[in-house]
C-alpha cells in the first residue's frame, strides 16, 4: 500500500479511469482509518470519547478532500448578488430602535473566536492576552464592552469563547480575574485534528499527546469548526434552553466588532416579518483588502468566495475593486435554532481550505480547514449588511497595533472610536519593517506613541527608534540602511518627509 500511496498523484494524472481513481481513494481512506485507530488506541479512558469525536470529524473532512479536485467554484456561475441581498447599514440604522431593546438584547450571545496564538507578533500564548491599549488586552476590552451593555440596559448578554487546545489553559487561568464582572463567560474547545504528511497523506502523529515534540502533529481546523464544536459541547442546547436566539460571532482581534443594536433589532424584528438565519457584515474593499473573501450570488444562493477557491486565470479579476467591491469582515449573526437544525441533519456545507505548512524539521504537511462564513449558503434567508469600515479594525501585525494605540482612537467602555479631531474618516496606511515585527521590539522602539492625527502614510524600515512626543503628518518615510541607525528625537515634527541614512542625536 505504501508505494501505492507514494505514487498516488502520478497515478491519478496518468489514469483516465475514474474506477482506478476510486480504488486509490478507497486505499487512502482505509490507510487513514488504520492510522487513526492506532492513535485512538493510545488515548486514556477519560480522553477516548472526546478524541473519537475529533477524529470522526477529521475523517469526514478527509473523505471530502479526496473527493474534491481543483477550484471549488465554477467561475462562469458567479454573479453579482441581487440588490436587496446586501443592505446598506444606513438603511438598517434608519429604522431606529424599539423601546424594548433590553428584551431583544437578552436573546443575544456574543461569541469570540479565540483559538489563535500571538506567534506572528512574537508573543507566546493566546493572542487575546496581548496588551493593545492602556495595558488592556483584547479579552479585557471584550469583557468591558459587554459589561457596559449589561449595565446600561440591565441585561444578561453572555460571552462565549471558542478556544483551541493551544489557548484553552492560558485563557481559563486569566478568566478568574473577571469573576466579579457583570458578564457570564463560557468556553468550549474547537476540535483537534492531525496534520498529514503531504507525500503519504497519512497523519504524522503516532499517539494522542500534543505536548513536547508532538505539538507540531496537531492543529485547530479553522473557525468553520465552530458549528460542530459548539453543538458537541452541549453549550448550544443550554443557551437555547435559556431563551437565547442569536449569536454574534467575530474574531477576538477585530476591535471594531462590537454589538450593534440596529443590526440586532433588524434580525429580531425584520421589516418583512421573515427572520434571517445568517447575516454577514461586509464592508467596502480598499487596496489593502484585495485578497478578502467576497459575497456573490451562486446557484441562487448567497455564497462566500475566498481567493483560494478562484481558478488561477481569474485571480486578478477576483482582486479587482471595481467588480467585487465588498469583502467579508467575519462579523456574523447566526440563529441558534438554525445551527442546531443543520448540525443535526449534517447539512452545513463549507468548502475545504487546504493549508500547506513546512514544520521546523523541514517536513511538508497539509492542514484541512474550513471557514465559518462559508456556511452562509446552508442557511435560509441569508443577508449581507454593508457596514462602515469602523466595524473592521483587526490587529494582525504591530503596524495595526500602532494605529489602535495612537491618538487616532479614543477608548470608551472597551470600544475604540475614531477621534473627532481627525479630518478624514480613513485610517492611515502604516508599514513597519521587520525590526518592529515582535511586540517587545516594537515597544522598545517607541518611547511614546507618536501623534498621528494628520498622518496619511508611514513607512519605517531598518533600525529606527522614536523619542517622546513625536508628531507625524502627511506622508512620512524613514529608512535606515543596513548598519545605519536613525533616532527620531523627542518632540520632532515630521511632515511629508523622507528620512534616510544615519541620524543619531547624542545627549551632552
Amino acid at each position: 500500500i505504501f508505494i501505492f500511496i507514494l505514487d498516488f498523484s502520478k497515478a491519478m494524472s496518468q489514469a483516465g479511469s475514474s474506477q482506478f481513481q476510486e480504488v486509490i481513494r478507497q486505499e487512502l481512506e482505509y490507510s487513514m482509518k488504520v492510522e487513526l485507530d492506532k492513535i485512538l488506541a493510545t488515548a486514556h479512558s477519560n480522553e477516548v470519547e472526546h478524541t473519537k469525536k475529533d477524529l470522526e470529524g477529521f475523517k469526514k473532512l478527509f473523505h471530502r478532500f479526496l473527493q474534491e479536485k481543483g477550484p471549488s467554484v465554477d467561475w462562469g456561475k458567479i454573479q453579482r448578488p441581487p440588490e436587496d441581498s446586501i443592505q446598506p447599514y444606513e438603511k438598517i440604522k434608519a429604522r431606529g430602535l424599539p423601546d424594548n431593546i433590553a428584551s431583544v438584547l437578552n436573546k443575544l450571545v456574543v461569541v469570540k473566536l479565540n483559538g489563535g496564538l500571538g506567534t506572528s507578533m512574537g508573543c507566546k500564548g493566546p493572542k487575546s492576552l496581548i496588551g493593545v491599549r492602556n495595558e488592556n488586552t483584547f479579552l479585557d476590552l471584550t469583557v468591558q464592552q459587554i459589561e457596559h451593555l449589561n449595565k446600561s440596559y440591565n441585561t444578561d448578554v453572555p460571552l462565549v469563547l471558542m478556544n483551541s487546545f493551544n489557548t484553552d489553559d492560558d485563557t481559563k487561568k486569566i478568566l478568574q480575574k473577571y469573576s466579579h464582572s457583570r458578564v457570564k463567560i463560557y468556553t468550549f474547545n474547537q476540535s483537534r485534528y492531525p496534520r498529514i504528511n503531504k507525500e503519504t497523506l497519512l497523519p504524522i502523529a503516532k499517539d494522542v499527546s500534543y505536548s513536547g515534540e508532538n505539538t507540531e502533529c496537531w492543529y485547530p481546523p479553522g473557525h468553520g469548526d465552530i458549528y460542530a464544536s459548539f453543538y458537541n459541547s452541549g453549550l448550544l442546547d443550554n443557551l437555547i434552553a435559556e431563551g437565547k436566539e442569536y449569536i454574534f460571532v467575530s474574531n477576538i482581534d477585530n476591535l471594531g466588532a462590537t454589538v450593534d443594536l440596529y443590526i440586532l433589532n433588524h434580525l429580531m424584528n425584520p421589516p418583512n416579518g421573515k427572520r434571517c438565519e445568517f447575516v454577514m457584515e461586509v464592508t467596502n474593499k480598499t487596496r489593502a483588502d484585495v485578497k478578502g473573501g467576497t459575497l456573490t450570488q451562486y446557484e441562487n444562493k448567497l455564497r462566500l468566495v475566498e481567493i483560494a477557491q478562484v481558478p488561477k486565470a481569474h485571480v486578478d479579476e477576483f482582486k479587482s475593486v471595481s467588480k467585487f467591491k465588498i469583502f467579508n469582515t467575519n462579523n456574523l449573526w447566526i440563529a441558534l435554532s438554525a445551527i442546531k437544525r443543520l448540525q443535526e441533519k449534517n447539512a452545513i456545507d463549507m468548502e475545504i481550505i487546504v493549508n500547506p505548512k513546512t514544520l521546523d524539521g523541514g517536513l511538508n504537511v497539509i492542514q484541512l480547514e474550513t471557514a465559518v462564513g462559508a456556511a452562509i449558503k446552508s442557511f435560509e434567508n441569508s443577508l449581507g449588511i454593508n457596514v462602515p469600515r469602523s466595524r473592521f479594525l483587526p490587529v494582525k501585525t504591530t503596524s495595526d497595533l500602532l494605529l489602535v494605540m495612537s491618538n487616532l482612537y479614543s477608548l470608551n467602555a472597551g470600544s475604540l472610536t475614531m477621534s473627532e479631531k481627525r479630518e478624514f474618516p480613513t485610517v492611515p496606511l502604516v508599514k513597519l519593517g521587520s525590526s518592529f515585527t515582535k511586540v517587545q521590539d516594537y515597544l522598545r522602539r517607541f518611547e511614546s506613541i507618536p501623534d498621528m492625527l494628520e498622518l496619511d502614510h508611514l513607512t519605517v524600515s531598518g533600525d529606527v527608534t522614536f523619542g517622546k512626543n513625536v508628531s507625524l503628518k502627511g506622508t512620512v518615510i524613514i529608512i535606515a540602511n543596513h548598519g545605519d541607525r536613525i533616532d527620531i528625537p523627542a518632540g520632532a515634527l515630521l511632515e511629508n518627509k523622507i528620512v534616510s541614512g544615519n541620524l543619531r542625536i547624542l545627549d551632552h
